[in-house]
């Protein structure tokens, strides 16, 4: 059976919910890395992983322990390519898949955003976690756990 690794960092308190609430019903081994304590209940399938605070240890974390078609949980889009590399499928919490053929143009795209912001332009940062999201991703995960699960 696959796992679910999640990049626990910059996870939305709504969307650990969700995904505890599913890999609990599925039965799911699920991980939740991050560099600091993540609150989470009590579960057999449900497990944190504290990291040292070092820069993308969480990642560094997930990759080496990952194995082909588990599933990845992140916006973070370099982790999102190692795992695809590594033949794992990635999701965001918004619901997206990434995938070979969309997380280069992704990347790029980030790398452009970055160049902007370095050089004094204002590009905002991501939109707010909506109800739609939280539906989205509900509903990607539900299908991809009934896929795989």
């Amino acid at each position: 059976m696959p796992s679910l690794w999640v990049d626990a960092d910059a996870c939305p308190r709504v969307a650990r919910e969700i995904i505890v609430r599913a890999a609990e019903r599925t039965a799911t081994p699920t991980w939740f890395v991050a560099n600091h304590a993540i609150p989470l209940p009590r579960s057999p399938v449900v497990k944190a992983l504290a990291v040292s605070h070092g820069f993308d240890a969480a990642d560094d974390e997930i990759v080496e322990r990952l194995a082909a078609n588990d599933l990845v949980i992140t916006s973070d889009l370099p982790l999102a390519m190692e795992a695809i590399e590594r033949g794992a499928k990635v999701m965001t919490t918004r619901g997206e898949t990434l995938d070979a053929n969309n997380i280069r143009a992704r990347v790029q795209m980030r790398d452009f955003m970055e160049t902007l912001r370095a050089s004094g332009e204002h590009t905002g940062g991501p939109k707010g976690y909506s109800d739609s999201d939280r539906r989205e991703f509900a509903n990607a995960l539900d299908r991809w756990l009934t896929k795989n699960a």
